[in-house]
């Protein structure tokens, strides 16, 4: 069911009076951006026409636009990408471990997102793993999947990764060394790793020129000046936190599940939209959790929206250690005969899309609405000509 209001429905009344005021502070990521989630779903994006083999209902199913910030776009992406990592679980404890930027970085990381976001996952995937590996600690290669998040309950820029991490690793001699009970790293251990390792990285971007500052920022561009700046940050927490581990693999994916594909808001959390304001609904975690309402106008919306496109090409959601792509294939056997855990099922390749879709999701999108007879495709409905060459690439997921 369509909720009562959309993202969508904000940028459509407001986005061309905020394209307008902007002007060029908007970059071409956020302009493609509010295009796509705008045309989504739409007959700007075009389609295809069904008809019920029954009772002879026609509708049009318009195209998805696929674009990875839009909130209607993210449910089969979220489903396949879940499949995909079901084969991947171990039956061990895994644990939630969240890396933070002080406000001052995440600044810098505003101006600078591809780099500093980068920075950022693998300073917390390399903390990990030097403590890990650490004789002290378990003395193992560890595993992980983290997923970039940038924004807050009210959408201010927040940058942190989240880290999921099987509870222990793969040992020199291909043995797997648990972790203790409830237990996985020192926090505080983890913490200062990894604040000297960003400073380092972000230091070492700096000198290769990979950095830009302006407005307020614009001073950073002279060496020594963003030499204090940083050496102000030594002596600044830096929180990491681990939450309670998961109860096992199923709560893992379920976890995942939630926050893999997330984007700045859902839908579901939108309110209203009058009179120019849009008000939604957030959790304050400082007031146990508490719901409450926030109201903004239409354009402070759609700029904090917006705070969180990615840059084209981003990897938001990366694997590390035993899990990264290049080598999960060959270590998981290794760590599964050490467990002594069977190998998974192969996975059953759908014949088509819907198939693909009702295996995922398990629902059919092929029912007739009013009979519940099969709807067969009888045609095309054409994209916009105006939107041909410039729309985002699309199906109708």
């Amino acid at each position: 069911m369509r909720p009562a209001l959309e993202v969508a429905d904000i940028f459509r009344r407001h986005g061309d009076a905020f394209r307008a005021t902007q002007g060029d502070r908007l970059s071409r990521d956020q302009r493609r951006v509010m295009a796509a989630i705008e045309a989504c779903r739409t007959a700007t994006l075009g389609g295809h026409v069904e008809q019920c083999d029954d009772c002879g209902m026609v509708r049009v199913a318009y195209n998805s636009c696929r674009d990875r910030h839009c909130p209607k776009c993210q449910g089969l992406a979220r489903a396949q990408w879940l499949a995909d990592r079901q084969a991947e679980l171990l039956p061990v404890p895994y644990f939630h471990v969240v890396f933070t930027v002080p406000a001052p970085i995440a600044a810098i990381a505003l101006q600078n997102k591809a780099v500093v976001y980068d920075i950022l996952l693998k300073a917390a995937a390399e903390t990990i793993r030097v403590i890990g590996a650490d004789p002290q600690h378990l003395g193992a290669e560890t595993g992980m999947i983290s997923v970039l998040h940038t924004w807050g309950q009210t959408l201010t820029h927040h940058p942190h990764a989240h880290c999921i991490v099987p509870g222990g690793g793969l040992a020199p001699d291909g043995s797997w060394v648990g972790c203790r009970p409830n237990f996985f790293l020192p926090v505080h251990v983890l913490s200062q790793l990894y604040r000297r390792l960003f400073l380092e990285r972000l230091q070492a971007a700096f000198d290769r020129k990979e950095l830009v500052f302006f407005g307020n920022l614009a001073p950073f561009m002279e060496r020594a000046a963003l030499a204090r700046h940083l050496d102000s940050m030594r002596n600044v927490e830096w929180v990491v936190y681990a939450k309670r581990p998961f109860g096992g693999p199923q709560q893992v994916l379920e976890y995942l599940g939630r926050y893999t594909h997330r984007v700045a808001i859902a839908n579901s959390r939108l309110l209203e939209c009058e009179n120019g304001n849009v008000s939604f609904r957030w959790k304050d975690y400082r007031a146990d959790n508490t719901s409450k309402v926030m109201t903004l106008t239409a354009d402070e919306f759609i700029r904090r929206f917006l705070l969180h496109v990615l840059p084209k090409g981003f990897r938001r959601i990366r694997h590390f250690g035993f899990l990264a792509n290049a080598c999960r294939a060959a270590k998981l056997p290794r760590i599964r005969a050490a467990l002594q855990a069977p190998e998974p099922a192969p996975a059953v390749a759908p014949a088509n899309y819907r198939e693909r879709y009702e295996i995922l999701t398990g629902h059919r999108i092929d029912l007739c609405p009013i009979c519940g007879g099969c709807m067969v495709e009888i045609g095309l409905w054409p994209r916009s000509p105006s939107h041909r060459r410039t729309a985002p690439r699309c199906d109708t997921s």
